[in-house]
């Protein structure tokens, strides 16, 4: 299977933003409209979405009617939604509401069970994990918070109660157009062979998704780009191109 693009929405006070460094102070609008924008993004090619509720991630009320229409604009693009999703009822709210799989973040770093009642309860392909890495350390709290254990550590942990899916962030480059931390995936792949990673933060050219072709990991199963897209960087047809690298 070759590894999808994920464009990113990213959700705050009802309008698509892009942070730096997960800073809310640094949120640029990119879109008043979201769901508009999940449309646009599947008529250019993408086959699947990268959503997250900033405004529940940060300790604020959820936007699932929003989230609920971001799914019907982008149909038939797989949805997977993430953002404040700290227990059974939020991430069954959430898949209600349209996501095709949810990403547990701060309750996966805290509660590594949890992330194991819900791959029991809703199937591994539904329920992936935040391998958020700020310092060293797995972060929380909408990345205010960088207490937890090691990339390796978790990822060990979260493998141990089932979970397949993975979403890898060196919060240090998200944002930045840096390129992907290569080596904090080479080291959750080894942590979980047969786990299935989505990297994250840092995509600002071509070049970046061709260095993450060429990186050769086994486990890799996406990446997700966000303003190098809404920036016109390149499109998600170009994007998606390189992630598979040549033909």
């Amino acid at each position: 299977m070759n590894p999808l693009l994920y464009p990113a929405i990213d959700l705050l006070e009802g309008r698509a933003v892009r942070l730096r460094k997960g800073d809310r102070q640094s949120a640029r609008m990119y879109s008043e409209d979201p769901a508009a924008q999940a449309r646009a993004f599947v008529q250019q090619g993408a086959r699947a979405l990268h959503v997250v509720d900033l405004d529940a991630a940060f300790g604020g009320r959820r936007q699932l009617d929003l989230i609920g229409r971001i799914v019907e604009a982008a149909a038939p693009a797989l949805v997977q939604v993430g953002g404040g999703i700290r227990d059974i009822r939020a991430a069954e709210k959430t898949l209600d509401a349209g996501a095709a799989r949810v990403i547990l973040g701060t309750a996966a770093v805290e509660r590594p069970a949890l992330a194991g009642m819900a791959v029991a309860r809703f199937g591994q392909e539904r329920v992936a994990c935040g391998i958020d890495v700020k310092d060293g350390r797995a972060a929380t709290r909408g990345w205010t918070e960088a207490e937890g254990p090691s990339a390796a550590e978790l990822t060990q942990a979260l493998a141990g109660q089932g979970v397949r899916w993975l979403i890898v962030t060196a919060v240090a480059r998200d944002g930045t157009l840096e390129g992907f931390d290569l080596e904090l995936l080479r080291e959750v792949a080894s942590a979980a062979p047969d786990a299935r990673l989505i990297a994250s933060g840092g995509a600002g050219d071509l070049s970046h998704l061709r260095a993450l072709h060429s990186a050769r990991l086994s486990a890799l199963a996406g990446a997700i780009a966000g303003t190098a897209l809404y920036e016109q960087r390149f499109t998600v047809r170009e994007g998606q191109a390189a992630l598979e690298g040549p033909c």
